[in-house]
């Protein structure tokens, strides 16, 4: 398993300890009285992200976490030490969720995010807490509280600033190959990408993330091929390139069928900015070139640009209009967390 994109986890905090009934005896002192101190808090249950993790993998071999339980309290009102913590490391990216999977409970974005999943439970009081002016020797001390236990979904969601969608062979790990450093897997036959891949675009001095998924077809949302699971971790992207395979038979219902599959899936997809291309355009004759031009323009109601990442045609205008429209698109989050920062 290279790639991991959701794991369910059951985690449990620790238990409080318990106090401590004790009473001070020593030498020549009489009536000493209650010394016995309290239990220890019990160990949390934190989530934390951090770098260096692009995959939830670690949770495929472990599933249960527990934190520690509280030290109990002792004579001469020492009181227990606190639990030892549990801390989960995940990616960026990931979303933690309820055991019904559509609860969020925290959207772990950036790097070191810390979120409390679990708090363990307080420890109990010791007999020398309840000390009164009528009752001066309690024989009674507190057990500690119970942990909180629960069961999480972690989602992986990929951060890139833009995703690559198309049918299965319409070049997109080509396209990945060629303007990043990433080495996806490539060959001739379809569903070749079997997890999502993300790679580095140096274009112009500036740089962003771009995420290639496996293709979609007719059908995906309803379980077909590899399904439409993997859309996820376009979710965040800032625009979609839509790859659109040359040699295909109609490169217009090409465009429609993929189309129509993030439509059904929904979540957003829809709404974002799309850049429409059509590949491979070195392995067709200019008349043939002509008739998938005017098919997919049709379909997609503006003017696709044509590509070829074996040649480098069109490639760099490719790029460039997607760092425009990510450049856009963060200019206007800017202006949107201003305003939420002036009117709260």
């Amino acid at each position: 398993m290279k790639f991991l994109d959701q794991a369910k986890i059951y985690i449990r905090s620790g238990n409080g300890g318990a106090g401590a009934v004790s009473f001070r005896r020593e030498k020549f002192i009489e009536f000493g009285g209650p010394d016995g101190g309290d239990g220890g808090r019990g160990g949390d249950v934190w989530a934390e992200c951090v770098e260096g993790l692009n995959t939830l993998i670690d949770y495929r071999y472990q599933q249960h976490f527990k934190a520690k339980t509280g030290g109990h309290g002792m004579g001469k009102n020492r009181a227990g030490a606190k639990g030892a913590d549990v801390v989960l490391k995940v990616p960026a990216g990931t979303e933690i969720l309820e055991e019904d999977g559509e609860t969020v409970i925290a959207d772990m974005t950036h790097v070191g995010q810390r979120v409390l999943l679990a708090k363990g439970g307080n420890g109990g009081f010791g007999n020398a807490y309840f000390t009164t002016s009528t009752n001066r020797a309690p024989r009674r001390a507190n057990p500690g509280q119970e942990g909180q236990e629960r069961t999480l979904i972690l989602r992986l969601k990929l951060i890139a600033d833009a995703g690559l969608v198309g049918l299965p062979n319409a070049g997109k790990s080509t396209f990945l190959a060629t303007v990043t450093s990433a080495k996806p897997k490539i060959a001739d036959y379809p569903f070749t990408t079997l997890h999502p891949g993300l790679g580095v675009v140096r274009v112009h001095g500036r740089e962003f993330v771009l995420a290639d998924i496996p293709g979609l077809i007719e059908g995906a949302s309803e379980g077909v091929g590899l399904g439409d699971r993997f859309l996820s971790h376009v979710e965040r992207c800032r625009v979609l390139l839509h790859l659109v395979e040359g040699t295909s038979e109609d490169a217009g219902e090409a465009y429609r069928t993929v189309r129509h599959e993030i439509e059904t899936y929904g979540h957003g997809l829809v709404e974002k900015p799309e850049i429409v291309a059509l590949s491979k355009a070195d392995a067709l004759d200019e008349e043939r070139l002509g008739e998938q031009l005017e098919r997919l323009k049709k379909a997609c109601k503006r003017t696709p640009l044509v590509i070829s990442s074996a040649s480098g045609q069109g490639v760099q205008e490719v790029l460039q209009a997607l760092l425009t429209v990510i450049d856009e698109a963060k200019v206007e989050e800017e202006t949107v967390d201003t305003q939420e920062e002036w009117h709260p």
